[in-house]
């Protein structure tokens, strides 16, 4: 009896190394990358800048034109001036690039040919 009591107690060790190893797995799956966007996210908001065009979390596109401590104040369209924390700031867009546009054809390239349309359910008769 005694025997049984101590094989089964040396095995009490697993569950506490599993349990153990689902917190690092989770740490290390979850919790880690969501810092690294948290500290990538928070060094674009540091290094905005006048004349950097933006997107907010919401959704709105705008051009910075100042960078207070906490606020960013954005130009939205002409004369149009809002502000917004620097926590709001998602992304920064790329910087425009200015491509010539190739001419498009507006004339179609063959003539088109109008067909007299058949109307299958009229035309049903058997002509002689």
């Amino acid at each position: 009896m005694i025997q049984a009591a101590e094989a089964s107690g040396g095995g009490s060790f697993t569950p506490l190394l599993l349990i153990v190893l689902l917190f690092a797995v989770m740490y290390f799956l979850m919790i880690r990358p969501q810092q690294k966007r948290r500290r990538e996210a928070q060094q674009m908001q540091n290094a905005l800048g006048p004349g950097d065009r933006i997107v907010t979390i919401g959704g709105l596109h705008g051009t910075v034109v100042s960078v207070d401590d906490d606020v960013v104040t954005l130009d939205i369209a002409d004369g149009v001036h809002v502000q917004f924390a620097r926590p709001a700031i998602a992304r920064v867009l790329p910087a425009e690039s200015v491509e010539p546009v190739a001419e498009t054809i507006e004339e179609p390239l063959e003539p088109v040919v109008e067909e007299p349309v058949v109307d299958p359910v009229t035309d049903t008769r058997k002509k002689d």
